[in-house]
């Protein structure tokens, strides 16, 4: 009942945080004298904005500019007094909440960063943007619309009312299907066990790079992320590049998975997957590829393998995907005792944890883009934003077995026992240092979910050569971020086993960006760690147990 109430997070540990703030708050005159310091001298930088903006004849006068990411006020009224004073009074007012939320002595990091992060959420909720007369663009297009901009926001709402009471949509948009629209990259379903469906791709080429690549996506999502549509499918582009492609397609859970293990993932998943990949293939390695939490499972089961004399990986290729997860970002704020006791309770009730509990976590993340700027588009300016396939994909939402989910949220976020050398596989400690395949690893600039400095330890991490990339965009985009897609840029570090480790800042202060995709690096190096090219092997292999079962995107990902 208290999830249900609280969009899935735990009041208790807010409280907690609260509490921490303030009572050391309360025992800190310095800090206090400090806080009434700053709120005078802002003040008086305001009050001679307004003297500046009453002179100036175009009032473009400014006191505080916005941060980069910050787009709410970029509308051209927002220079013009009135609006003006509104935007630069709650800039201010929102900076000196920064500085009375942090540097309080006695306050815990992580309370500190629960109680600025909380902060923000009021604030943005109260940000001159989100009311209609108080926001330039709201008013042009109301007298440019006669009002008509209300009514159609008025319809939206209802709209998305009615969606919200007939109970969530059984899959993605209507107007991109997996297996139509969406996912249509030829290919069959060659095994299929209780957890996975295993997809071969048609090969488009003559001939095919020697080793095969196994893709691992995160069981959190739908694979298709990296099959969307044929212009921005990552597999669509690898098969094209003349590689034999084999993807793993997760079951969506329900009640009867709840005692499914993290390690139950890795053998039924991965493990599972290199047999058939080999048994078709006949190849002796495999290049392995894992986004998100499917690169984290990848790497648990690439160090089981080093550990076992298991040599059947040719590389490893991480994307978004932590292994240390000391500086998870923003999404550790709601990953502590009392969060996992919360949800515990609930997976243990339900069997399971829909992502949607957790839809308002995430979105809390980025409350700017996902929430009030949303409200303000759909509700006060009448706009209903054309829908694409990564936003049809992010509504095909999956679920979490009880047990794995436990074991992840424990093991990784809240005890970093896979860094730390303390997860076991097979009752034995894994190591991330026994790894020695060549590594490839992606982050993203923007990434909420798994933030790129956090991805870089996997440089320090890791005893082998690792290329690693820095791309603009988020967790999702930055990932689909096919040739031709305007704006990409990347960097690009080649780090040798042996030499000195270098500093995330230091090195992307240095790094030249590169303009376009990273794709093509990507395939470069993959080509480099290939030892030639073969004919095509079969679609699947009847006498090996591997027949085709269907055609892609096969049963698992139609799943409601």
């Amino acid at each position: 009942m208290l999830a249900s109430s609280s969009m899935g997070m735990s009041p208790i540990s807010l409280l907690a945080a609260w509490q921490d703030w303030l009572l050391h708050l309360s025992l800190a005159p310095g800090k206090q004298a400090e806080l009434a310091l700053k709120g005078l001298e802002k003040i008086q930088r305001f009050r001679g904005f307004l003297a500046a903006s009453a002179a100036a004849a175009d009032g473009r006068a400014a006191c505080i500019t916005p941060l980069p990411q910050d787009r709410r006020f970029a509308h051209p009224g927002w220079q013009s007094l009135p609006f003006s004073a509104f935007s630069q009074s709650f800039l201010l007012w929102q900076q000196w909440w920064h500085n009375a939320t942090t540097g309080i002595a006695g306050v815990s990091g992580k309370h500190e960063r629960l109680v600025e992060f909380y902060s923000r959420q009021v604030l943005d909720m109260v940000s001159p943007s989100n009311f209609p007369a108080t926001n330039p663009e709201v008013i042009e297009r109301t007298m440019q619309e006669g009002g008509a901009n209300f009514v159609a926001g008025f319809q939206n709402l209802l709209a998305d009312l009615t969606d919200h009471l007939d109970g969530p949509p059984d899959g993605a948009s209507d107007a991109f299907r997996p297996g139509h629209e969406v996912a249509v990259t030829p290919g069959e379903v060659v095994f299929r066990n209780e957890l996975i469906e295993l997809i071969q791709y048609r090969p488009a080429t003559g001939t095919v790079k020697a080793e095969p690549i196994l893709i691992v996506p995160a069981w959190i999502m739908k694979y298709y992320i990296l099959d969307l549509s044929p212009e921005n499918s990552l597999i669509r582009h690898l098969v094209g590049q003349g590689h034999t492609v084999f993807c793993i397609s997760w079951r969506n859970p329900g009640r009867e998975q709840r005692d499914v293990s993290f390690d139950d993932y890795r053998r039924l998943g991965p493990m599972a997957a290199l047999d058939a990949v080999q048994a078709i293939t006949g190849s002796a390695t495999i290049h392995g590829v894992g986004y998100c939490l499917g690169g984290t499972l990848l790497s648990v089961a690439a160090a089981a393998m080093a550990r076992d004399g298991d040599d059947r990986l040719a590389s490893l290729s991480l994307f978004a995907a932590q292994v240390d997860f000391d500086e998870p970002g923003e999404i550790g704020l709601f990953i502590d005792e009392s969060q996992l006791a919360l949800l515990e309770d609930v997976m243990w009730s339900e069997g399971y944890l829909d992502q949607r509990r957790m839809a308002g976590a995430f979105r809390m993340l980025r409350s700017q883009d996902l929430v009030w700027s949303r409200l303000v588009s759909r509700y006060l300016l009448g706009d209903r934003p054309e829908l694409n396939d990564l936003m049809a994909w992010n509504a095909d939402s999956t679920r979490m077995p009880y047990r794995m989910h436990a074991d992840y949220l424990r093991q990784f976020f809240l005890n970093n026992d896979l860094a730390q050398g303390r997860f076991r596989v097979g009752g034995r400690a894994i190591h991330l240092e026994d790894i020695r395949v060549p590594t490839f690893a992606v982050a993203t600039e923007t990434d909420h979910v798994a933030p790129w400095r956090s991805v870089f330890k996997l440089v320090h991490l890791l005893n082998t050569d690792i290329d690693f990339v820095l791309t603009n965009g988020g967790h999702n985009a930055g990932i689909v971020s096919e040739p031709g897609h305007p704006g990409r840029v990347y960097r690009l570090l080649s780090h040798r086993d042996g030499q000195p480790h270098p500093d995330p800042d230091g090195w992307t202060a240095s790094a030249p960006k590169q303009p376009g995709s990273w794709w093509p690096a990507w395939t470069d190096w993959l080509d480099r760690h290939s030892s030639g090219e073969v004919a095509p092997p079969p679609m699947g292999r009847a006498d090996a147990g591997y027949a085709p079962l269907c055609a892609a995107p096969g049963h698992y990902v139609l799943q409601p």
